[in-house]
């Protein structure tokens, strides 16, 4: 399609459509956006280039609407971000070392996020058991205030009870930037499919918190990203303003709508994503091993 105003329009749409996709899952949004602005007109090449610069000011605008709610955790996001940069490089590295051009690895991934959509959806009813029940002082019929939120200095909130603490903690937040990265380097897959289920089912954060968290991870392991693309001409910067346009407002539309979400219902949706994310990888392994 010719630059002009329709694809101007349609870009600014595309940008709402993926800033919301961006703050309800705590991704990138690239999974739209790339194929997108595709089919808009950009190269290959551009394409993956210029939606790079736009998920930073989306990802910002989303991580600033859960930071208003205290869902952001400060620990997580410095233990993740640095591994994370230094494995997206040593994933990007080891495609020319690892054999199977990536197929396996592909299919791999997907079958990890076919597992944890699974995991998410089973544990949707348990999550909605856990905000029903009554605690034992409830049923005696004693009314015990809950705790309020403990401010560690350079965090936003670190709520009681959300998390276990200490050294193992960090150990596996790093763990989760790691996997994180190198998927990110060596398939090209956005790091937040990957940090949500990891950040609640290995570093035992709640299932808003990693979304949140997720989401402010995402726009700081875009930078180097969008560096790079820059300085090698891979950017088109009229699509990626538009599609900023767009994803500033999407991103704190699709971050309301998760924080106003019932638990089980949110793990509902994520499990439901997860597994569709993970149909789609499959699908287009096994059509790229059949050609």
């Amino acid at each position: 399609m010719d630059p002009g105003p329709l694809r101007d329009a349609l870009t600014v749409a595309l940008g709402v459509a993926t800033g919301a996709m961006s703050g309800l899952f705590g991704i990138g949004g690239a999974v739209i956006s790339t194929p997108g602005i595709r089919a808009l007109g950009a190269s290959a090449q551009t394409a993956i280039g210029t939606t790079l610069p736009s998920i930073i000011p989306g990802a910002a605008s989303g991580t600033l609407r859960y930071a208003r709610e205290g869902l952001v955790d400060g620990q997580a996001v410095r233990a993740t971000t640095p591994v994370g940069i230094a494995a997206a490089v040593a994933g990007a590295l080891l495609t020319e070392v690892i054999p199977g051009e990536g197929h396996a690895l592909m299919l791999t991934t997907a079958a990890l996020l076919a597992v944890s959509g699974a995991r998410m959806i089973h544990n949707a009813d348990e999550a909605a058991r856990a905000l029903t029940a009554p605690s034992p002082e409830t049923a005696a019929g004693t009314t015990v205030p809950s705790p309020e939120p403990a401010r560690v200095p350079g965090d936003v909130v670190v709520a009681v009870g959300d998390r276990p603490h200490g050294r193992p903690t960090t150990i596996r937040l790093a763990a989760v930037g790691t996997l994180a990265g190198l998927l990110a380097g060596l398939l090209g897959i956005g790091g937040g499919t990957v940090m949500v289920p990891g950040f609640t089912q290995i570093a035992g954060l709640s299932l808003k918190r990693a979304i949140a968290t997720s989401l402010a991870c995402v726009g700081i392991l875009a930078v180097p990203g969008t560096i790079t693309h820059a300085l090698l001409g891979n950017i088109d910067w009229r699509f990626a303003l538009l599609l900023t346009v767009g994803m500033i407002p999407g991103a704190r539309l699709g971050a309301a709508l998760t924080i106003r979400a019932e638990d089980r219902r949110l793990h509902l949706v994520v499990g439901a994503f997860l597994g569709v994310t993970a149909i789609a990888y499959a699908a287009g392994e096994i059509a790229a091993l059949g050609s």
